[in-house]
């Protein structure tokens, strides 16, 4: 059995506080637009999670930008700038290795408004006050 994964392939808690420690530097370092790529000047990105591969050398962080809007854009700017974000968010920190990290789109709020749609629409209702 692998020592970095639990027993039902969740994330060790070492992966979740150096994901936790890795969100937290990320969020500082684009609130003060430290990454020099114009099409994320002004653009206020919210870093939800950063997940963490079991060998601690991979990070995938899950950002959205506010509102929504060119989610798709900021995502390539700052894969184009990882590896200027890499240096800026692992400097001072004390890993042994410092992680790749690349940026996905964070899809939860999107899943959570179908879901709250569901739950709202007629047929769910229906169903819920048969019982």
């Amino acid at each position: 059995m692998s020592r970095s994964r639990t027993p039902g392939g969740t994330p060790s808690q070492r992966q979740l506080r150096v994901g936790e420690l890795i969100r937290r530097r990320l969020a500082e370092v684009l609130a003060r637009d430290e990454t020099g790529d114009p099409e994320l000047e002004g653009v206020s990105v919210t870093v939800s999670e950063v997940r963490v591969s079991p060998d601690l050398r991979h990070a995938t962080a899950y950002v959205l930008p506010l509102g929504g809007a060119n989610a798709e854009g900021v995502v390539k700017a700052l894969n184009r700038q990882k590896a200027a974000l890499r240096r800026a968010v692992t400097s001072g920190m004390t890993l042994k290795f410092s992680p790749e990290i690349g940026f996905a789109v964070d899809a939860t709020f999107e899943q959570m408004d179908r879901t709250r749609k569901l739950l709202e629409s007629e047929a769910v209702r229906r169903d819920v006050e048969k019982d």
